[in-house]
């Protein structure tokens, strides 16, 4: 009997890291329909987050055309499209941002990835700086405490959320006040869009005067089980409600994204990596 379980459950362990591997090799690109009357025209975004050098095709050619296809207005970046631990390139994000920016307008927010980077000048010397600049060459709007008009109706901001949002276990609350005093104050005539790379503020987001807030750097809760959602978030919340997906409280909106790639727990189980497609359409809210 004993033998029995023991091959079984070893089976099942087998059988488990070979569905996550070809889950973090195939991606699914899943639509979202925002309305507001602020919206004067419709168009539509493509938000990647948490890329962490993660690579489909050579090059990312695969996701290249599958963004292709959609036909974008825009592309919004939610941060940490490498992996800062330690010593690291930033080779393919900085292809893959320089790429979309031949074809499109890039709104480009920080994770806490780059946010190490620019931090850790021990270890990373001023290499924060040099891909910042690079980007900021190739066109990208680099998104750093700051607000920028996409279109005469929308606009995006990007905020850099300190270590202390996302320590473990003991992390600080972000307040309204607090965005307001690193961004300033949110659009109002234009559709907001805000950039912030935790969705654990949503709170604060709103109150701030976000419309569309988008979020990532859960990576879908790694290992998602029907009706309970993520397993585990990196700051070590278990079944943390808002690990991904569309939410909404007082007329304002959230997206979270699964993520693209996976850095220190390399797993993913019923948590395909995610190109999120927001739909933006001008449409009266009753």
């Amino acid at each position: 009997m004993w033998k029995w379980i023991i091959g079984a459950a070893a089976a099942g362990g087998i059988g488990g890291l070979l569905r996550s591997e070809y889950e973090k090799r195939h991606f699914s690109v899943e639509e979202y329909e925002i309305c507001s009357p602020k919206i004067k025209k419709d168009r539509t975004a493509v938000f990647l987050s948490d890329l962490h050098d993660q690579e489909f095709g050579t090059y990312n050619e695969e996701l290249l055309e599958a963004i292709d296809a959609v036909k974008p207005d825009l592309i919004l970046i939610g941060g940490d499209m490498m992996v800062c631990k330690g010593k690291q390139s930033v080779e393919i994000a900085e292809r893959l941002t320089k790429q979309l920016a031949k074809k499109y307008p890039v709104f480009y927010g920080n994770g806490n990835h780059e946010l190490r980077m620019r931090r850790e000048t021990d270890v990373y010397g001023r290499q924060y700086e040099t891909y910042r600049r690079e980007l900021k060459k190739a066109g990208v709007v680099y998104l750093s405490d700051d607000n920028a008009a996409a279109f005469d109706d929308i606009a995006v901001a990007g905020i850099d959320l300190p270590e202390k949002y996302y320590r473990k276990f003991s992390h600080d609350v972000l307040k309204a006040g607090d965005i307001k005093r690193r961004i300033g104050t949110a659009e109002r005539e234009r559709f907001q869009i805000l950039l912030a790379h935790s969705p654990m503020y949503f709170q604060a987001c709103r109150e701030w005067g976000a419309d569309l807030t988008l979020s990532g750097h859960f990576h879908g809760g790694t290992i998602r089980l029907p009706w309970l959602g993520g397993l585990m978030t990196p700051q070590f919340q278990f079944f943390f409600p808002r690990c991904a997906g569309e939410f909404e409280e007082e007329g304002k909106k959230m997206i979270v994204s699964r993520g693209l790639g996976t850095h220190s727990i390399r797993i993913r189980f019923n948590n395909k990596p995610q190109v999120v497609v927001v739909r933006m359409k001008n449409k009266t809210i009753f």
